[in-house]
């Protein structure tokens, strides 16, 4: 039975061609959306100081009595 399987070729179509020659006006127009909606996001970004280090924190370990 593997042997019919194997004998037979698989046919694939695709019902849109495909150009990856250049990207599409549409293609181009998001990109173009995109990146401008970037800068915008950019320009409105807010400058801010960092916080100042934190204090210096004293940690104690509590040994264990296995005797």
């Amino acid at each position: 039975m593997n042997e019919n399987i194997n004998k037979q070729q698989l046919e694939m179509g695709f019902e849109k061609k495909f150009n990856c020659r250049r990207p599409g006006q549409q293609r181009r127009r998001r990109a173009q959306w995109w990146f401008q909606q970037m800068r915008v996001l950019v320009d409105s970004a807010v400058e801010w100081t960092p916080a100042p280090p934190a204090r210096p924190e004293q940690t104690y370990f509590t040994l264990s009595h296995s005797e």
